[in-house]
C-alpha cells in the first residue's frame, strides 16, 4: 500500500513531524519532487534536525529511504546531510537514489541567484537553490540524469553543448564569467564518485516492494498553493506538489495510493512572495511568529521570518481537494493558546461578491478576507493526549475548521515532539 503526506497550503505545515511519525510503520519512505529548497524539521531522541533532501524516514533502521526520479538532486548537499546525521550519532540510513533522478548543477544555482538579482523588486522570492533553472533544463531535455554520470561519452558531448547554450546568458545577460567544459566535467566526475554507492533502479525496487505487500510512504515538499498548475502561479515552485504527482515522481501506479494525509497548520504562514489573503502584519504577526512552531516561524532552509496569517478555510479546503485528501493532520494548535479571540478566514470578498471557492491568482490579488471570530482557550494545551481533554473552545475551533474544510481532521498536533499528537 502507498500512503502520501502532502501540504494543504503554502508549505511549512509541519509535514516533517507527521512523516516521521508515520515512517515508524512504513517500510519505504520516498521523496518524490522538489529539491533542497525547503526543509522538514524533525525532533527526536537524537536531537533537532532540518532535513532538506533526505526523506524523514532516515532515523529508523527498518526503513529504506528513496530519493525518487522527480527530485532535483543536489549531490553535495545530500552528501553533507548524510554526514551531518552520522556526526550526531544517527546510524547510517539505508538510502537509494533513483538512476532516473536529475542533478542540480552549480550553474543552476548561479542562474537562480543572478536572475533574482536582475529582477530586483520584481523577484519571485526564490530560495536561490537553483530549482527553477534545474526544472527548466529538465523539460528542455538538457539536464543530467544520474545514469548519465556513468557514461563518459555522453558527458563529454553534453558539457560542450551546455557551454554553448548557457554562456550567452552568463556573459551577455548577467555579465558574469563563462562556464568551461573542463570545469563542468570535473564537477560531474565528483558527483559520480559521491553518489555511486547509492544509485539504484528505484522503480524496479518499488514495484517488487508493492508486490511483496510493503508499505510505502510518499513525502511531499511545500504544499498545494505552491504547485505550478494549481497554486498561486507564478509565485510557485517548479515541480508539482500534489499527491497525484507522487505516482510520477516515485514511479508507482496511481491506483496504489490509498491514503492521502493533507497537513494543515492551525494558522497560516508562508515563505516567499505571492498573494496571501489572511495575512497579518506588524506586532500582531510578530507575536504569532514567536509563539508558532518550535522556536518560532522561520524557514527551515533560509531562516527567513515566515509571513503570518489567520487560518484560511478557502485556501485550505481547496488545498485538501487538490491533494485528494482522505484525512487532515492539523498541526501547531498549541501556538494559539495566547489569544483571547481567534479570527478565521471563511470567505473571500472579490469585487463586492463573497466566494468560498479559491480563485486564480489574478482574482486572488483583489481578494479581501471575510473573517469570523472564535473565542480563544487561553491556556497551554501541550501534554494533552486525549481529544476530549482539550478545552471546549479549543475543540470548537478544530470542529469549526473541520466543518468548513469538509475533510475529517484525524490528527491534532499540540507540540513539536513526536509524541505530541492527539488521534481523533
Amino acid at each position: 500500500m502507498v500512503q502520501a503526506i502532502v501540504g494543504a497550503n503554502w508549505g511549512d505545515e509541519g509535514k516533517g513531524k507527521i512523516t516521521d511519525m508515520l515512517a515508524q510503520e512504513a517500510d519505504i519512505v520516498v521523496r518524490f519532487q522538489g529539491g533542497a529548497n525547503a526543509g522538514h524539521t524533525i525532533i527526536n531522541n537524537y536531537g533537532k534536525f532540518a532535513l532538506h533532501t533526505l526523506p524523514s524516514g532516515v532515523f529508523y533502521d527498518h526503513t529504506t529511504s528513496i530519493i525518487g526520479n522527480g527530485v532535483a538532486l543536489n549531490i553535495p548537499l545530500l552528501d553533507k546531510e548524510i554526514k551531518g546525521l552520522l556526526e550526531r550519532g544517527v546510524p547510517m540510513p539505508h538510502i537509494l537514489v533513483s538512476n532516473r533522478a536529475q542533478v542540480v548543477m552549480s550553474y543552476h544555482i548561479l542562474l537562480d541567484q543572478y536572475e533574482e538579482e536582475r529582477l530586483g523588486g520584481k523577484s519571485f522570492g526564490s530560495t536561490k537553490s537553483g530549482i527553477a533553472p534545474f526544472y527548466s533544463d529538465k523539460f528542455a531535455k538538457i539536464g543530467f540524469q544520474v545514469s548519465e554520470l556513468f557514461d563518459e561519452d555522453t558527458l563529454q558531448e553534453k558539457v560542450q553543448r551546455i557551454c554553448e547554450l548557457k554562456n550567452p546568458l552568463f556573459e551577455h545577460l548577467y555579465h558574469k564569467p563563462a562556464l568551461t567544459p573542463e570545469a563542468l566535467l570535473e564537477e560531474l566526475h565528483g558527483y559520480r564518485d559521491t553518489i555511486a554507492p547509492l544509485v539504484a533502479d528505484t522503480g524496479a525496487f518499488l514495484a517488487k516492494a508493492l508486490k511483496d505487500g510493503k508499505t510505502v510512504l510518499l513525502e511531499g515538499q511545500l504544499g498545494t498553493l505552491k504547485d505550478p498548475d494549481h497554486g498561486i502561479y507564478p509565485m510557485v515552485t517548479s515541480s508539482s506538489t500534489l499527491a497525484g504527482y507522487g505516482a510520477v515522481g516515485a514511479g508507482v501506479p496511481p491506483y496504489e495510493i490509498k491514503r492521502i494525509v493533507a497537513v494543515s497548520k492551525a494558522y497560516s504562514s508562508a515563505v516567499g512572495a505571492g498573494a496571501f489573503v489572511s495575512e497579518i502584519f506588524g506586532e500582531e504577526a510578530d507575536r504569532m511568529r514567536n509563539h508558532g512552531g518550535d522556536g518560532g516561524e522561520y524557514g527551515a532552509t533560509t531562516g527567513r521570518p515566515r509571513r503570518m496569517g489567520w487560518f484560511d478555510c478557502v485556501a485550505s479546503k481547496y488545498g485538501c481537494q487538490m491533494q485528494g485528501a482522505t484525512e487532515v493532520a492539523f498541526t501547531v494548535l498549541d501556538a494559539l493558546g495566547y489569544l483571547d479571540e481567534i479570527p478565521v478566514c471563511v470567505g473571500y470578498e472579490i469585487d463586492g461578491e463573497v466566494t468560498t471557492d479559491f480563485p486564480t491568482t489574478v482574482q486572488l490579488e483583489k481578494a479581501k478576507p471575510v473573517l469570523e471570530v472564535l473565542p480563544g482557550w487561553k491556556c497551554d494545551i501541550r501534554g494533552i493526549r486525549k481529544y476530549e481533554e482539550l478545552p471546549e473552545n479549543c475543540r470548537n475551533y478544530v470542529e469549526f475548521i473541520e466543518k468548513h474544510l469538509g475533510f475529517p481532521i484525524t490528527m491534532v498536533s499540540n507540540g513539536p515532539a513526536r509524541e505530541d499528537i492527539i488521534y481523533r
